[in-house]
Order: C-alpha cells, then sequence, then structure tokens
C-alpha cells in the first residue's frame, strides 16, 4: 500500500502544477491534461472502493478501533467532495483554457491534495499496524491483485510504470515477481517505453523538478 500511495502522492502534487503550466487558450494541451486527471481520478476511486469493500468491513467485523476506521471512511468522503469540485471546474477550463478557470481548477486539485494526504498518512501510521494484525495475509493480497486486475486492459501498463516508477529495486522485483510472465515480458518490451514516452509529454512543459 505504501508504494502505491507513493504514486498518488506524485500524481496530486504534479495535477496543480500541470494545469497552471497549459498556456492560456491552449485547449489541445488542455484536454491532454485532462485526460490525465481522469486517470489519475480513476485510480484514486478504484483504489478507495477495493478499501471500502475488502478492508473497513472486515477491521470493523474483527473488532478493531472502530472510531479510526469510521474516520478512514469520513476521509474517504472528503476526498470524494474535493474530486467534486475538481469535476465541476474541469469542463469549464476545457472549454477555453482560460486563465481564471485554470486558478480555480489549479486551487482545487490542490484542496483535494490536502485531503488527500491527510488520508494517506494516517493510513499509514496508524491502519496498517490495525491491518497487520486482524487481516490474514491472503486477505490482504486480494487487495493488490484486484486492484491490477480490474482496470480497464488499456490502463494496465500506465499503472505499472506508475507504481514502478519511483520504487526501490526491491520493490520493483516484488511488484514484477507477482505478475504472469507475459505481463512481465509485455511491461520490458513494450510498457516501459510508452509510459516513459507518456511521462515526457505530459510533464515536458514543467521544470525539472516539478516531476517530483
Amino acid at each position: 500500500m505504501v508504494v502505491v500511495h507513493r504514486v498518488f502522492r506524485r500524481e496530486s502534487a504534479l495535477a496543480p502544477r500541470l494545469v497552471r503550466a497549459v498556456p492560456d487558450g491552449d485547449t489541445t494541451r488542455a484536454a491532454r491534461i485532462a485526460a490525465h486527471l481522469d486517470d489519475y481520478v480513476m485510480g484514486l476511486h478504484h483504489h478507495h472502493s477495493l478499501e471500502d469493500e475488502l478492508v473497513w468491513p472486515l477491521l470493523h467485523a474483527r473488532g478493531a478501533d472502530g472510531d479510526l476506521v469510521d474516520r478512514m471512511e469520513q476521509q474517504h468522503q472528503r476526498i470524494d467532495r474535493s474530486l467534486t469540485v475538481v469535476a465541476e471546474w474541469l469542463p469549464v477550463w476545457l472549454r477555453d483554457a482560460d486563465p481564471m478557470a485554470r486558478e480555480e481548477l489549479a486551487l482545487a486539485l490542490t484542496e483535494h491534495r490536502t485531503a488527500l494526504l491527510e488520508h494517506l498518512d494516517d493510513e499509514e501510521r496508524l491502519v496498517l499496524p490495525l491491518v497487520a494484525t486482524h487481516l490474514t495475509v491472503a486477505e490482504w493480497d486480494v487487495l493488490g491483485r484486484r486492484g491490477l486486475e480490474e482496470l480497464p486492459r488499456n490502463k494496465v501498463m500506465t499503472a505499472v510504470g506508475a507504481i514502478l516508477e519511483d520504487a526501490t529495486p526491491e520493490e520493483r522485483a516484488y511488484f514484477l515477481g507477482k505478475a504472469p510472465f507475459l505481463g512481465r515480458l509485455l511491461w520490458k518490451t513494450v510498457g516501459r517505453r510508452q509510459y516513459a514516452a507518456s511521462c515526457r509529454a505530459l510533464r515536458g512543459a514543467l521544470p525539472e523538478e516539478a516531476g517530483r
């Protein structure tokens, strides 16, 4: 989970920077950034829906800290509300790529990141110890397996690239070791280059340090 959270930390930091880097009136560039934001939101919703389905009910049922689990669910709701504001401004910005809508969208994304980081910090610091106590390894593995299995096929290589981008060598070996042989082959022969090209196209307008 910590490795997956790293993706959301990185991408939520990039999001307002990517929006602010779009020139006034450049609707083509705005559409590219909007497509990336759609993928980010889809991935975050997917991750949280699996937690809502597979983690919180088991922790409640097994007598874990109920107040803490309730807090995690409430934080999911706060994050959803922050993304509702993003969704309201995104089409307004896409229409003309005007500077006012651009700034409102960037501010909404910054507010979203604030809510997200509070949740990720609490989850890693407080919830993972509960998971280690109350869930089996097999139950926890279902979360990661379904996380990739239920993604649209055309998004899998992007998701793998996003996970591996900031992973340590040990983490990379672990994640790739979980993949079937064909999946590892596709990543090495096609996916890795596609992901690198996508990052260059997406982040090329940013100062180098803004990609981190």
